[in-house]
């Protein structure tokens, strides 16, 4: 098939990804790259899951939260990184028209799905510090199951969404996509059809995802603030900090790379692929470090992990 496509999108069976462009002697190079980075997500992911199911001490909200964190990160990474790795060093850059539908939805479902798992974390904390006396009734098993949930089912509904409109739009003019995945702008680029719609529901599903999400983190941290300064002793203000300054980082270092991402100008396509790497490999990599070099339990826990492998061995 060509790259002239007919009318309808139903005759495209496939796409071209056009990935990063980078010199032929450099693609060994951004391979390399890829497979390293992306082995440091499994291994920190898959670490920290490990660490939390095995562990009985770690058998709270706030690991529970971190638990499905780390499932989330592993997930969007792993529907990218692989295809795009044997992209790099293929000569034929394709992906199924089925493929790339599965690739955009499970992309958007785990995207949206971390950020309302965040702001479920936000909730948790701010729940600890402000009504510690009653952290265990509020945040019970069966509450910390309906918000995880309850990401989901947003992450989901966002993407059926996002899917319908984006690929219900006609590919008369090309099937080149300008990007290493499926993502809905790219896509959009290569359409024939009117994409106001397009626009005005991607815009529709980001203030719906992201207003209520940084509102319930901003207004979680300005309580957890003034609890906070209420506390005489230096050692306890600290002690407090500290079990939200984790999740501070992995909050700022999500939405700081989706913003870099969404914000570049079209116009620089090769500098959005890159702001794209960096949200799709380095935060999954970054965020089980954050909480395991921050997190006492989470070192005692490998710790002790570490101690018995040894006393086996």
């Amino acid at each position: 098939m060509g790259d002239k496509g007919g009318d309808n999108h139903s005759e495209v069976t496939d796409f071209i990804l056009v990935g990063i462009r980078v010199r032929p002697e450099f693609h060994s190079l951004l391979f390399l790259l890829f497979l390293t980075v992306y082995g440091m997500v499994l291994l920190g992911n898959l670490s920290m899951i490990g660490i939390i199911v095995t562990d009985p001490r770690l058998n709270t909200p706030m690991y529970f939260f971190l638990g499905n964190l780390s499932i989330i990160d592993l997930s969007y990474s792993t529907v990218i990184v692989p295809k795009a790795m044997v992209n790099i060093l293929s000569q034929k850059k394709t992906i199924s028209f089925a493929g790339c539908v599965a690739q955009l939805f499970l992309y958007a479902l785990f995207m949206v799905t971390e950020a309302f798992v965040l702001a479920a974390m936000a909730y948790d904390r701010f729940i600890a510090i402000c009504s510690p006396l009653l952290y265990t009734v509020r945040m019970s098993r069966s509450l910390c199951i309906q918000l995880v949930a309850g990401s989901y089912l947003c992450g989901w509904v966002s993407s059926i969404l996002q899917i319908s409109v984006t690929f219900s739009m006609s590919f008369c003019a090309s099937r080149v996509i300008d990007h290493f995945y499926c993502d809905s702008n790219p896509i959009e680029k290569i359409s024939c059809s009117n994409i106001f719609m397009n626009k005005m529901v991607s815009f529709s599903l980001a203030v719906l995802i992201i207003l209520p999400t940084i509102v319930v983190i901003v207004v979680s941290y300005m309580y957890i603030v003034s609890a906070v300064l209420k506390i005489r002793s230096r050692e306890g203000r600290k002690k407090a900090f500290s079990t939200c300054s984790s999740h501070l980082g992995v909050v700022s270092l999500l939405y700081g790379t989706v913003s870099f991402v969404y914000l570049t100008p079209p116009s620089n396509p090769e500098l959005r692929k890159v702001a794209s790497v960096c949200y799709i490999l380095f935060t999954p990599m970054l965020n089980p470090l954050i909480y395991s070099l921050r997190n006492k339990d989470v070192k005692d826990a490998m710790k002790k992990i570490l101690w018995k492998k040894k006393v086996l061995l």
